[in-house]
Parts: structure tokens; C-alpha cells; sequence
């Protein structure tokens, strides 16, 4: 799975990233992270995403299809698999899938100046064979993003990073927040977990159904 986001129009925004990675992580599929548009913005805050999601784990690809970066090296990493394209409206999957694989000719719109936000081009999900062994499936852009399944309990593991405090927490159902004795809380303020990652947890926590029954 890649996440596709882009550093303008619409702006890269690391807490929508992190609720796709949930999803992806969540269902057990391996999931990099695109950052498309790259040749609009690249300064010491978009470096410090890069690194902050590479230091935990993820591959990041830097492209754009206007001035050919990464695309090449994105069409390497494609071969040969089931790829799936998913990212928030506007940030230009299907250009980009357009530009990797030219006989797609893939539905393309421009981010609208009114709301700031990606306009709908692609509206079902569609496998697209490139090669005998492989295909990509490009999805519609979306606007918000909840993911399914997920309790307040168990969102922490889906966050990669807190894997190896979690064990040490003193309750087994600490949801990292505000129980005594929490070891991915130390782990925050002993600067072991980026404050980011963990108020973007926080914000998802927030919104995550109590009531779930499994």
C-alpha cells in the first residue's frame, strides 16, 4: 500500500498520514509513503517528516510529476506486486500513476481554489494490470478518514513505534493517555517517540468508538 500525500495543494498534513498508516497497519499490509508535488517545496520542516518516518520504519518516496522525480525508482518498486494508491483527494495519484504507466490515461483534476481541497476524479476503486505480474489499484481521493475495527485499546499497536514500551506499561489495557505507569508516555517525554506521532495519536484516540464489540 502507498500513501500518497504531496508537501502543497493540498498541504502535507502528518496526522491525516498517520490515520492511513493505522489503516494500513491495521490489516496487515505493508504500506510506504508517497510524497508527491516534491519539486514545489523541499525545506528543513519537510526533511524533518522524511526523517521522522523513515527513523520509524517507513520507506518514503520523494516525486512530482512535472519535473520526473522519483519516477523511475517508483516504477522499480511497483514491479511485480499488488500495489494499492490511497491518499486524500488532490494530491495526485492518478497523475502520477499516469506518468508511471503512460497507457493508463487516468481521469486528473486540479485541487479546487474554493475549499483547498482535491476534487473527485477517480470514484470506484480500479485494478490496472501493468505486466503479467503486476497490477495497481488506484482509489477514489478522500476527504476524512476513520479506521474501521479499531479500538482505543488496541490503536497504540498500530503505531509501530510504540511496540517495544507498550510491554512495559503497567496495565495491559493502558490506551497511553493517562494511566500511572505508562512506559510509552515516558518513552514521549524522555524524547524516545516523536511528540508529533504522539499527539497524533492522541487526536485519533479521541475519535475512536468506545462501544466496539469484536
Amino acid at each position: 500500500m502507498f500513501v500518497v500525500t504531496s508537501v502543497d495543494e493540498p498541504v502535507f498534513n502528518n496526522k491525516v498520514v498517520d490515520r492511513f498508516l493505522v489503516l494500513a497497519e491495521s490489516s496487515q499490509i505493508p504500506a510506504s509513503i508517497i510524497i508527491n508535488k516534491s519539486d514545489l517545496i523541499r525545506d528543513e520542516q519537510m526533511d524533518f517528516w522524511i526523517d521522522l518516518y523513515t527513523g520509524i520504519g517507513y520507506r518514503v518516496f520523494l516525486t512530482s510529476v512535472t519535473s520526473n522525480i522519483g519516477i523511475d525508482q517508483l516504477k522499480s518498486e511497483i514491479k511485480s506486486k499488488v500495489s494499492l494508491f490511497f491518499g486524500h483527494s488532490g494530491v495526485g495519484k492518478s497523475s502520477l500513476l499516469n506518468i508511471v504507466f503512460p497507457g493508463f490515461n487516468l481521469a486528473t483534476g486540479n485541487v479546487s481554489t474554493f475549499t483547498v481541497k482535491g476534487t473527485h476524479t477517480t470514484v470506484t476503486a480500479t485494478m490496472l494490470k501493468t505486466d503479467i505480474d503486476t497490477y495497481v489499484i488506484d482509489t477514489p481521493g478522500i476527504r476524512e478518514i476513520e479506521p474501521f475495527g479499531v479500538s482505543k485499546e488496541n490503536l497504540g499497536h498500530y503505531y509501530i513505534e510504540f511496540t517495544k514500551f507498550s510491554n512495559n506499561c503497567r496495565f495491559n489495557t493502558c490506551t497511553h493517555s493517562h494511566e500511572p505507569g505508562c512506559a510509552v508516555i515516558t518513552a514521549v517525554d524522555d524524547g524516545l517517540i516523536s511528540t508529533e506521532r504522539y499527539e497524533s495519536y492522541l487526536r485519533l484516540l479521541e475519535t475512536v468508538e468506545t462501544d466496539i464489540h469484536f
